[in-house]
């Protein structure tokens, strides 16, 4: 019998916190020694020198930063700035490398560790007004106290930094381009996808928090009634979520023409592709999409290294054409670029909804019956670890599907593949589900399976559902986490659903049981996207 909810939700608490802290505090270069708490200069080693100061942030927060300016700055001449907000629970040092190499190519560039964490002062705000009152408070300062262009500001960051940017620049018209990587457009899509709770999405926030920073007691509220699912409190969190989303000022986006690119994972497990890419159609003003292998900052993450890194490439790319104005031929390529998982090769496209061609259908028949509250042995793997394995190594979670009990699994498999398919973009879940109680969760996994009955997950989503009659069927219509994978030539498509996974919490009470059926009037089906 597996660990009681209680006992799992503790562990893969304290596991996630823990990687999560080990991943951040690596991130940041490793040669950077911590800033000194007071202003100072000194030199970086290279052409652009670097200060640290102190900049005054909304309501007289104190917020550490670190300043880079062109070595030919002679007083009169105006350069572009670019700021960059840090990523949750990351030092002001994580971008110094980047900010280096920005500098040298004729930038100024102003690095600021956002309020609550390490030396600034206040309180976590989990980008909300306050962060982004600083961003504002941050070009400010810039402006005032450095060679910089009022008419060429950009901000750019990794995650948190990604976020705040964004929404930034929906408030602040001065912000003319913006980078965001690895970060998100719906915060309530990224973390409750499906109504689902993100069990090791939150673990991870919550506890790097409580580890470097100084969590606001909202913070630590929202989190205690996300991580205990008090469905009393859900419309709460679903408006804290919303109102930090970049997705809930989209008007405000365009309405500014901010020039916009995204960078994200297809394996980010804190903010999944989808709601990046939904964000990333309804942008009109100049905008560029980009996919690759990975977990969260795990594809831009070397570079923060100072190592070569096609994400932070295309970054100073996009600055260099919308705040200097350099013919370099971004505006006039395909504006979405993903790279496959499988083969490591780029892909251009026109829009995200060009990805696919057509659709590949695999029939959901029959009725199969599961009892909950057992792991079938499907399952995402585990926060930032899992898709990393897959971007370095290719390799994904993986599942015995002959060996999946179905007694716990629901289990359908396609023909095998007479030539290889090009899965691309979100796949589509359609069926008919009956539960015995009011509440339960499922979780949908698609699987590649070579001919031993090895099964590598390409794609996977969980669902709850609250409120509903027992032993009456409904409707689920569910996408899964969009992607770039090559399944071989003799290979299946396998569809299984089960209701557990150790990434979120689930709702299925004691004994209950989930039946999936296919009516003859609306047959249920998995729609997979493929590329010819």
């Amino acid at each position: 019998m597996r660990p009681s909810r209680t006992t799992q939700r503790a562990a893969v608490g304290t596991v996630a916190a823990a990687l999560l802290a080990t991943t951040v505090l690596t991130v940041a270069p490793a040669q950077a020694a911590t800033p000194p708490s007071t202003p100072t200069s000194t030199s970086s080693g290279s052409s652009a020198p670097v200060r640290f100061v102190d900049i005054e942030g909304d309501g007289g927060v104190t917020l550490k930063a670190n300043v880079f300016t062109p070595s030919d700055a002679d007083g009169i001449r105006r350069y572009p700035v670019i700021v960059l907000p840090t990523s949750w629970a990351t030092p002001q040092i994580e971008y110094m490398a980047q900010a280096q190499k920005l500098a040298d190519k004729g930038y100024v560039v102003v690095g600021y560790n956002t309020r609550g964490f390490w030396q600034s002062g206040g309180e976590i705000d989990t980008a909300g007004p306050k962060d982004v009152a600083d961003a504002s408070k941050i070009i400010d300062w810039t402006l005032a106290h450095t060679p910089a262009d009022p008419r060429k500001v950009g901000m750019a960051g990794v995650s948190y930094g990604a976020g705040i940017s964004l929404l930034a620049s929906a408030f602040d018209k001065r912000i003319k381009a913006v980078a965001a990587l690895s970060g998100w457009a719906d915060l309530v899509a990224s973390i409750y996808s499906g109504r689902t709770e993100h069990r090791q999405a939150a673990a991870f926030l919550g506890g790097t928090g409580e580890l470097t920073g100084r969590p606001s007691p909202e913070f630590r509220t929202i989190m205690k009634d996300f991580l205990a699912s008090n469905l009393d409190k859900e419309q709460d969190l679903i408006a804290w979520g919303r109102k930090r989303s970049p997705a809930t000022y989209l008007d405000k986006i365009n309405a500014n023409g901010t020039a916009v690119m995204l960078g994200n994972a297809w394996g980010d497990s804190i903010f999944p592709p989808n709601q990046t890419a939904d964000f990333y159609e309804k942008l009109t003003g100049p905008k560029r999409l980009e996919f690759r292998p990975g977990d969260h900052a795990t594809a831009e993450g070397l570079g923060l290294l100072g190592l070569p890194n096609d994400t932070w490439t295309d970054t100073q790319r996009w600055f260099d054409h919308y705040l200097k104005g350099a013919d370099n031929g971004v505006d006039r390529e395909s504006p979405v670029l993903l790279k496959s998982r499988s083969t490591g090769a780029y892909e251009g496209y026109k829009s995200w909804k060009d990805v696919p061609s057509g659709q590949r259908r695999i029939a959901l028949d029959g009725s199969k019956q599961l009892h909950t509250n057992w792991d079938s042995g499907a399952d995402g793997g585990l926060v930032i670890l899992s898709n990393m394995m897959d971007q370095f190594f290719r390799l994904p979670p993986i599942a015995s599907i002959p060996l999946l009990p179905r007694s716990v699994a629901a289990v359908w498999q396609s023909e095998r593949c007479a030539t290889g398919q090009r899965v691309r973009g979100t796949t589509r879940l359609h069926t008919t589900l009956s539960s015995t109680a009011e509440s339960g969760t499922a979780i949908a996994y698609l699987y590649d399976v070579g001919p031993l009955g090895i099964g590598k997950l390409i794609t996977h989503a969980p669902y709850t559902f609250h409120g509903k009659t027992p032993n009456q069927p409904f409707g689920v219509d569910l996408d899964l986490f969009s992607t770039a994978y090559d399944v071989p030539a003799g290979h299946r498509l396998a569809v299984v659903v089960d209701t557990v996974d150790p990434l979120y919490i689930e709702h299925n009470p004691s004994g209950a049981r989930l039946t999936f059926s296919s009516p003859a009037d609306d047959p249920s089906y998995v729609s997979v996207p493929v590329r010819d």
